[in-house]
């Protein structure tokens, strides 16, 4: 319990000294009523470049409504957001990642300049979900996360779609199997209104890890971003950080190493995005909790996969709302023997609490029973070999494959990749090796969405591989391994591979290999010349100096 729930706005604003300060915010509508109660930050991931964050401003103003209802003053403020479906494939995919540092930096300077006793972040786009939380964990005062929920799914054709769809549909588009018109039509009609992308996909993976793992109300995530109970979530949110506020919880009390397994056993249960890895790395490094790659390997290869979501399976978020909402997920874990149940969440209630309150749609087939997986594992393996010394994340939902081997097609940056699927030069069983994308060679570690549709638009997802030092899409279905480390300018061993080289990869041994001798790896390591840095000025060239390895989470800290 806070003895002073107002012991950080009390610095700034109480006293004769600090009538300026008064002064400033008497301009802009606060009275002295409002500024003698405690100050919750609305820290807003708003923009009008995409539909995942479009709705949020409506939401802060019912989060508003709660802290006020509930006794104090919030204060809005704004921070960045970049639209990954909307710059994929392009130059301007480089800024995704990097505009997760962007947003934690951003919210964690405001929150600590404005010395806000509590914080209300909201997000929805990809990098805002782990960005608004690594600056709650850094900030460590009274907070939760609301994410602003998914689209509801578009109709073509009879048929529910996503923008999965219309990405898939560019390389059926190149394959001859859709016309100019036919395109045009499914762009029409797959994002119907506001909200994150439908599927499974990142905007998905990490709401459902942030609710399992504690720091987003148990409930909120799976409201649909334009259901009318949202405004109602949000509301109800604002009104709980006043009692968070009052009860002194913090993020360091709720993200701990048992929370964070709850969340990567989630992920896998759900067949989620590989982004999963690198994003709660980055959390747990914020949160000073130990967290290594091993510990996702093992989890996920412990953990069933049981929820039939897009991209590798039959549902949506929209779908999982209507069956129960991650509260069933969490009941899975907790059935599966799973679940650290005394995990404690932003609500004052145990996981495990959470599970056992779970009220499941009768007859929904979203979330397989335990005894009934659509596999025995999880959504994802992390693989290492002498191709990927430091690890690397490989998906295995949506697909049945567990080894592959074969020759390699190499390309030193994704436009080029996809130039050579479009050109429909890519053969069936080839491994595609696109590097030079990580962390520091892109910089930004794009996500190769734009060349991984395209392949399964002209019926290649089954026969071939890819790997990458870059990342892959949430929507990335296939067998496909990302974030392969050390990246090729920082030695990589991805450097050393040629046209022609035989790559393996051997799931069940969780290793990925190619099929030279160190001697010669080390050898063509030593003649391999990575292409010139494209930026060695301003915030991507400052990010290309900074970040670390994608087996760490790529931090810059």
């Amino acid at each position: 319990m806070s003895s002073d729930p107002r012991s950080r706005s009390r610095v700034i604003l109480d006293g004769p000294d600090r009538a300026q300060a008064r002064a400033y915010l008497k301009g802009v509508g606060f009275d002295d009523d409002a500024l003698k109660r405690p100050i919750v930050g609305i820290a807003n991931t708003w923009t009008e470049t995409m539909p995942c964050n479009f709705h949020l401003r409506r939401l802060a103003e019912k989060v508003k409504e709660g802290v006020r209802a509930a006794g104090g003053t919030p204060m809005e403020f704004n921070t960045i957001a970049i639209s990954d479906g909307i710059t994929m494939g392009t130059e301007g995919m480089k800024t995704s990642l990097i505009s997760r540092e962007v947003i934690a930096d951003s919210i964690e300077l405001v929150a600590r300049g404005h010395m806000f006793d509590a914080v209300v972040a909201l997000s929805g786009c990809d990098k805002t979900i782990p960005g608004c939380v690594m600056a709650l964990a850094r900030l460590d005062v009274p907070s939760l996360m609301l994410y602003g929920g998914s689209i509801a799914p578009g109709r073509w054709r009879g048929r529910d779609v996503t923008i999965q769809d219309v990405f898939e549909g560019i390389g059926a588009h190149a394959a001859g199997d859709l016309t100019d018109d036919e395109l045009t039509d499914l762009e029409n009609h797959a994002s119907p209104g506001a909200g994150a992308c439908g599927g499974q996909f990142t905007a998905n993976t990490m709401a459902m890890a942030f609710e399992v793992l504690g720091i987003s109300p148990m409930g909120s995530s799976m409201v649909p971003a334009e259901d009318g109970k949202k405004g109602k979530v949000a509301e109800e949110c604002g009104r709980l950080v006043m009692g968070v506020l009052e009860r002194d919880l913090r993020p360091s009390h709720i993200i701990t190493r048992e929370s964070l397994e709850n969340a990567i056993a989630a992920g896998a249960m759900s067949g989620g995005s590989t982004n999963l890895v690198l994003h709660l790395l980055a959390v747990a490094n914020e949160a000073g909790v130990p967290l290594a790659l091993a510990d996702f390997d093992r989890i996920a290869w412990g953990t069933p996969l049981l929820c039939d979501l897009k991209p590798g399976g039959r549902y949506v978020a929209t779908d999982l709302y209507r069956a129960g909402g991650v509260p069933v997920v969490i009941r899975r874990l907790q059935e599966a023997g799973l679940l650290h149940a005394d995990a404690l969440t932003v609500t004052g209630q145990t996981v495990g609490e959470v599970a056992s309150q779970a009220e499941e749609a009768e007859g929904q087939d979203v979330v397989r029973a335990v005894d009934d997986p659509i596999k025995p594992n999880g959504g994802f393996a992390i693989l290492r070999g002498n191709l990927a010394p430091e690890g690397c994340v490989v998906k295995l939902s949506g697909h049945g494959r567990m080894e592959h081997s074969g020759p390699a097609r190499v390309f030193e940056s994704e436009e080029d990749a996809f130039a050579a699927v479009m050109a429909r030069s890519i053969e069936p069983g080839e491994v595609v090796v696109i590097r030079n994308e990580g962390p520091t060679g892109g910089p930004g570690m794009r996500e190769m969405l734009h060349v991984t549709a395209a392949l399964v638009g002209e019926g290649l997802g089954d026969s071939v591989a890819l790997l990458t030092d870059g990342r892959f899409s949430g929507a990335t279905h296939g067998f496909m391994a990302g974030h392969v480390s050390p990246e090729a300018p920082h030695g990589g061993p991805i450097a050393a591979v040629r046209d022609g080289d035989t790559v393996v990869f051997d799931v069940a041994n969780r290793e990925l290999n190619v099929e030279l001798s160190d001697d010669e790896i080390a050898e063509r390591l030593r003649d391999y010349e990575p292409p010139p840095p494209k930026y060695r000025t301003g915030v991507l060239g400052k990010y290309a100096r900074l970040v670390g390895s994608a087996s760490e989470g790529a931090v810059t800290g």
